[in-house]
């Protein structure tokens, strides 16, 4: 029997607070072996990263995926443009979000489900300044309410 088990590589952290999350897509990955290995390995960053649609096909840009170190030689670019796997409904709706309504495609997570690489994109609204100013002083809120009520108890 096979266990579903989600093991996260990395996490784009910044991307909820930089950005309005208004739809999430699970995507596979096009990927060379240095890049699945040192991916198990850890070695990501998906910091500046951010995901466009060129000819019907996604891709995603300045992903960093580190150097395998035990690859002597035919090692991969590390931020060479990576293939999205979508279907081609989605591919479509993504398309006339992105091009008509000023959205972006921002990866929020690259995780391996059943052995198979993944990614998480999110279809998001920049935020502006003052957005920003916001989710600090309601995160500021919540983390005082919750020392208090933990303080009572």
């Amino acid at each position: 029997m096979k266990t579903n088990h989600n093991k996260i590589v990395t996490e784009n952290r910044k991307a909820r607070y930089n950005y309005f999350i208004e739809d999430t897509y699970e995507a596979g990955m096009v990927l060379l072996g240095t890049e699945v290995k040192s991916l198990r390995l850890g070695r990501a960053n998906l910091k500046d990263s951010y995901a466009k649609i060129k000819k019907g096909e996604v891709y995603v840009y300045q992903m960093h995926i580190g150097l395998y170190p035990f690859a002597s030689f035919d090692n991969h670019d590390p931020l060479r443009p990576r293939k999205l796997l979508l279907h081609t409904k989605e591919i479509k709706k993504l398309y006339g979000k992105v091009n008509e309504m000023g959205f972006s495609l921002i990866p929020l997570k690259v995780y391996f489900k059943n052995g198979k690489a993944k990614m998480t994109i999110a279809l998001a609204r920049g935020k502006r300044k003052y957005d920003k100013r916001e989710t600090i002083r309601k995160r500021d809120e919540k983390r005082d309410m919750d020392r208090i009520r933990r303080d009572r108890m």
